[in-house]
């Protein structure tokens, strides 16, 4: 059950970096909606790399109870 939760969140977290590069002009990025895309971009990076350490723990938490 909280594989599936996680993969669904990680699903999402990629799916708005998907959108949000496409909203980002790559010839002015700090200017205007850019940086908003940018921000949510480095937001659904962290939220990916906080759900990878947390699956992590996850495992050696399951391994130090056998």
């Amino acid at each position: 059950m909280n594989k599936i939760v996680f993969f669904i969140f990680m699903l999402i977290a990629g799916s708005l970096i998907g959108y949000n590069l496409t909203q980002v002009d790559f010839n002015d990025p700090f200017n205007g909606q850019s940086t908003v895309a940018l921000i949510c971009i480095v937001a659904a990076l962290c939220a990916i790399v906080l759900l990878v350490i947390f699956m992590i723990s996850k495992k050696i938490q399951g391994k130090i109870k056998e």
